[in-house]
């Protein structure tokens, strides 16, 4: 595989990481262990797994772990919803936030089915 950093996916899905890191920087203080860090974690494993997959030798390796970053953006989805619930962010950064995740989940979701044809 090329550079993980061309990947149109992958600068998504970082600069989405960024933001999350940014918004919970305004989160209560005794949310530091709590949801502060699992949403830092599950929104940084998006990246992080499509980094590692990238350096894989074989194919299907890397579709495992675009697989496990899909996943993530699953967690991340509720995560996001559950701060909006308990008012750590308002309506207009959840939607923000949420679309731009949901558009990292499809171009996934794409690459991953892009993959699987080309490995028939």
């Amino acid at each position: 595989m090329s550079d993980y950093r061309n990947l149109e996916v992958w600068k998504k899905a970082h600069s989405l990481t960024l933001e999350i890191y940014k918004i919970t920087n305004n989160f209560p203080s005794e949310e530091r262990y709590g949801l502060t860090s699992q949403i830092r974690r599950a929104s940084s494993s998006v990246p992080m797994n499509i980094a590692e997959g990238s350096g894989s030798l074989y194919g299907k390796e890397f579709i495992r772990f675009l697989d496990i970053a899909r996943r993530s953006t699953c967690e991340v989805e509720y995560q996001l919803l559950l701060c909006r619930d308990i008012g750590y962010i308002d309506e207009a950064e959840y939607t923000e936030l949420n679309v731009a995740l949901r558009e990292v989940a499809r171009m996934l979701t794409g690459l991953i089915k892009s993959m699987l044809e080309s490995n028939k």
